[in-house]
């Protein structure tokens, strides 16, 4: 099985391949991608670096095309596309069914992946984009269970790619509009969730309020730990009761799940993450490369390493295993 890592930049990058990662996915450094933060992503002469290293050392690179372009100002996007073939992607990850259209028309040659943006749950639209753009993969959305995703595989030809650690998103995924409504920046049209321009720590008489776009979203003691504040993972109250109303802040962690997913047909398994820095990508990828090889030659899955890593030091097999219904 193949192993996709996450790379925020170019340092990452390098140090997913060293670590052992199969393919690395990252993206230009403007609203063209998910994950459009200061400080990170790729200028086109990084990434054309970046290509050749992988490729040097045996490895593959994926660019994330995969927020949805505004109306009048699709050129930055066609260029991206262009601008990723040129530097020798691998494939190009994408969401939006124009872009698509666009990739396949003008780059017949390019190999085109369907983003988790996309949010293609099923059989019948997996196969609409096959057949209409020639999608040769598709990321999965975190909704499914082992069983639901061999039956996906079992009714398509379309590779896929399944999230095996990193953080959760609610269960509409591919679709927030809490960031958005809480800021005015979408992830899927602007690249950005809850960015850090919009965040605020005040002390309010020995409390820390984490605020995001004017909202108090965590309130801690003041020498207490103070979370990042995103919307979708904030502490509530309602009903007399306060708590995570939306989401926990919990990591996924499919580690174990990695026998299941090879027989369910599943082709790659992604660490999310480009946010991260590269040590902690080096770590999961390790980890994740020694449970692969272990799968391989037939011997013990090692035991993991990553509770330290993950968000809010636990952890959860979430929508693959369903424990809810």
């Amino acid at each position: 099985m193949e192993i996709v890592c996450p790379a925020g930049t170019p340092a990452a990058l390098r140090a997913a391949v060293k670590a052992g990662a199969h393919t690395v996915y990252c993206g230009f450094n403007d609203e063209t991608n998910a994950r459009n933060f200061p400080g990170l992503n790729f200028d086109r002469a990084e990434m054309r670096e970046g290509v050749e290293f992988a490729h040097a050392h045996g490895a593959k690179v994926l660019v994330a095309i995969n927020t949805f372009p505004r109306a009048g100002s699709q050129s930055v996007w066609h260029r991206a596309i262009g601008d990723a073939q040129a530097a020798g992607a691998d494939a190009v990850i994408l969401a939006d069914a124009g872009l698509l259209d666009y990739g396949a028309r003008s780059y017949p040659e390019l190999r085109l992946h369907l983003s988790v943006q996309a949010a293609a749950a099923n059989a019948d639209i997996i196969n609409f984009y096959a057949d209409t753009f020639g999608v040769k993969r598709v990321v999965l959305p975190r909704i499914l269970s082992v069983p639901e995703i061999a039956a996906i595989n079992a009714e398509t030809e379309v590779e896929t790619e399944v999230f095996v650690f990193g953080g959760l998103c609610v269960m509409a995924e591919g679709r927030c509009s809490l960031s958005s409504y809480a800021t005015g920046l979408s992830p899927n049209m602007n690249g950005v969730c809850s960015p850090a321009s919009h965040v605020e720590y005040i002390d309010d008489n020995g409390v820390l309020n984490a605020r995001l776009g004017g909202f108090t979203i965590h309130r801690t003691a003041k020498d207490a730990p103070a979370p990042y504040p995103t919307l979708c993972k904030g502490c509530f109250s309602a009903g007399g009761q306060t708590g995570h109303l939306f989401e926990d802040p919990v990591s996924l962690n499919a580690e174990q799940l990695i026998p299941q997913l090879q027989k369910a047909g599943v082709t790659a398994l992604k660490i999310e993450g480009r946010q991260r820095s590269k040590s902690y990508v080096a770590q999961v990828v390790r980890n994740f490369r020694a449970a692969v090889d272990a799968l391989e030659a037939g011997t013990p899955l090692p035991e993991g390493m990553l509770a330290r890593l993950s968000e809010g030091q636990a952890m959860t097999t979430g929508a693959y295993k369903k424990t809810w219904r």
